[in-house]
C-alpha cells in the first residue's frame, strides 16, 4: 500500500507541475481538442472554479472521464461534493464550455472504457500511456451533458 501512495503522490507532482499546466495552455488556445478537454469542479472547501485538463471522452452528450487515482485524486473529490460540472471543449480554434452532471461508476470497468474511448484515436492511447503508468486505481466517471443549445 505505501508503494501506491507513493506512486500516486509523484504521479500527482508530475501532472501538477509539469503535463497539466502545459496541456491546460494548449487546451485553452483551441489546440488539442480531439485529445484533451478542461473539468471544471467546484472546489468541495472554497467553491472556487478548478480546471483541470483530461483526455477527451465525448461521447454525444455523455463525456466519460477515467480518473488514474479514483476517489484520491483531488477533482474527483470535489465532484462527490458537487456533482455540476463544465467540460471545455476545443471546437473551432475557441473553447466551448457545457454543463453536466458527474456520476462516478465505481463497478466500471475503467481499462475496458478506456480502450473502447481510445479506439481510432491515438492521441486518447498516447494519452493512455501516461494514465496506466500513474494510475494507482482507475475510475469511470460518466458525465450527463445537457443538450447542446441550437444554433441561431
Amino acid at each position: 500500500m505505501q508503494t501506491q501512495g507513493l506512486k500516486r503522490r509523484v504521479g500527482r507532482q508530475i501532472e501538477r507541475r509539469l503535463v497539466n499546466p502545459i496541456v491546460r495552455r494548449l487546451v485553452f488556445a483551441g489546440k488539442l481538442g480531439a485529445t484533451y478537454a478542461v473539468l471544471e469542479t467546484a472546489g468541495r472547501r472554497t467553491g472556487l472554479a478548478r480546471r483541470t485538463p483530461v483526455a477527451n471522452g465525448l461521447q454525444g452528450d455523455t463525456f466519460w472521464l477515467i480518473s488514474a487515482h479514483g476517489p484520491h485524486a483531488r477533482y474527483f473529490q470535489n465532484l462527490l461534493a458537487d456533482p455540476r460540472v463544465r467540460v471545455g471543449l476545443a471546437k473551432d480554434g475557441q473553447l466551448r464550455w457545457r454543463s453536466g452532471t458527474a456520476h462516478p461508476l465505481p463497478d466500471d470497468d475503467a481499462r475496458a472504457r478506456h480502450r473502447e474511448l481510445g479506439e481510432g484515436r491515438l492521441g486518447y492511447k498516447l494519452d493512455g500511456l501516461l494514465l496506466r503508468f500513474t494510475a494507482t486505481q482507475m475510475t469511470t466517471v460518466r458525465i450527463d451533458l445537457e443538450p447542446e443549445p441550437e444554433p441561431a
